[in-house]
């Protein structure tokens, strides 16, 4: 499985942004799909993820309310929908697949995109 992220940029306080994750190889919908991000100087940490079916999604509290992660199995996509940004947002965006599990645990996930920059100015 080949994940590729876009749709990063520069964007003002409260402004909002999509990322877009599509993927390539084996059944985009086996897979549960997941997003991290990672700030300078910090860990990667969970944001979002997505079941199979898209029936089941969770979020960090820090993003709960402000983004909303989608996908379309047709076209083997997961969206990360961001709205009311926050310098704090600042960071790599990553999407990642598990065939194994719905988590939120980077171990968890078998494949990962390359990353896609977010900066949010205040």
């Amino acid at each position: 499985v080949q994940l590729q992220a876009s749709g990063g940029g520069l964007v003002q306080a409260g402004g909002s942004l999509r990322l877009s994750c599509a993927t390539s190889g084996r059944t985009f919908s086996r897979y549960a799909m997941g997003w991290f991000r990672q700030a300078p100087g910090k860990e990667r940490e969970f944001v979002a993820v997505i079941s199979w079916s898209g029936g089941s999604r969770s979020y960090a509290d820090s993003v709960t309310g402000r983004f909303t992660v989608s996908r379309d199995n047709a076209k083997n996509t997961v969206y990360l929908q961001m709205n009311s940004l926050k310098p704090e947002d600042t960071a790599v965006y990553y999407c990642a697949a598990s065939s194994r599990s719905y988590s939120s645990v980077a171990v968890d996930y078998e494949y990962w995109g390359q990353g896609t920059l977010v900066t949010v100015s205040s």
